[in-house]
């Protein structure tokens, strides 16, 4: 069975690493030095703002980073470090930054998972979670920050993990998707970490916000944010009709699923796929569509007549 189309992802970004980039009036990018193949080229960290600034997702805890964005705002008052959400990869540097500038440290609410966790479940993805971290100002739907000739605004988008929101510029056309939607691959959802009923309730809220291009935080612009979102969408439920044809031929164990869904996945992904086609299933289980026997290592599925 053919692996369903998927968007044309752009993977042609090589930005310098460190430098402080101008990409669009008071938005400034600084790309962090830990790309992998989970992060492509660096976790983007924002410095959003003219005269009055946050930083948005410092990304790792590394020194020449930390160094790279204080002195990308010297001269400028910063009002606050603001996250996406709490993976390690975006807010490790974040209470360090904070505490340096002497500015709130501000996000959605501690990392937890999507879901309540089930007796002996445990969370494949929990060591990538900020557990712990606290934020100094909690932002919710809609909450605004001023920063003078600039106004930021909120929007949850819970799905790639509990707490993840995106950062629309008032007025403009530009919207900071954090890992919810980036132009260079497909976002991780990580049940239970993540949730694929949330990602998909999320995407649809982005396609009908008044903004057009997309800024991610790995990878570069989606000038055509909207319509690549809608794309991703369709691509994901393709992937939940795929898996329920796949089990039209009789039950099938998650490995063997995986070998059939993903056949041509690179060995370096190969856990987030399989990570994400244990999101797929587990979200057409509580949609009723198929059931799952088993342990939680090793479970059985059949489609439902």
């Amino acid at each position: 069975m053919q692996t369903q189309t998927a968007p044309t992802y752009n993977t042609d970004f090589t930005p310098p690493i460190g430098v402080p980039e101008i990409i669009a009036p008071g938005i400034m990018r600084v790309v962090a030095p830990n790309a992998g193949p989970y992060t492509f080229q660096g976790t983007n960290s924002y410095i959003v703002g003219f005269d009055e600034v946050v930083v948005i997702d410092p990304g790792p805890e590394d020194d020449d980073h930390f160094a790279a964005l204080l002195s990308a705002i010297v001269g400028k008052k910063c009002k606050g470090v603001l996250l996406t959400h709490t993976h390690r990869d975006h807010s490790a540097l974040a209470p360090r930054l904070a505490k340096a500038l002497e500015v709130p440290l501000m996000f959605e609410g501690p990392h937890r998972p999507s879901r309540q966790l089930k007796m002996l479940e445990r969370d494949p993805l929990k060591p990538s979670g900020h557990y712990g971290l606290k934020p100094e100002y909690v932002v919710r739907e809609g909450s605004k920050i001023d920063l003078g000739e600039i106004g930021l605004i909120v929007h949850t988008t819970p799905g790639h993990c509990a707490n993840h929101i995106a950062i629309g510029i008032e007025g403009r056309k530009e919207l900071f998707t954090g890992d919810h939607v980036m132009g260079w691959s497909s976002s991780l959802i990580a049940d239970p970490d993540g949730s694929l009923e949330d990602y998909f309730a999320s995407l649809e809220k982005v396609i009908h916000l008044p903004h057009t291009c997309f800024l991610p935080a790995h990878g570069g612009p989606i000038k055509n944010g909207p319509e690549f979102a809608s794309q991703l969408l369709c691509h994901r439920q393709a992937r939940n009709k795929q898996i329920i044809a796949a089990l039209g031929s009789g039950p099938k164990w998650t490995l063997s699923l995986l070998k059939e869904i993903y056949p041509d996945i690179p060995i370096k992904v190969k856990p987030a796929a399989l990570l994400t086609l244990n999101a797929h299933l587990q979200y057409l289980a509580a949609h009723n569509e198929i059931e799952a026997s088993g342990l939680f290592w090793a479970k059985r599925y059949t489609a439902k007549m």
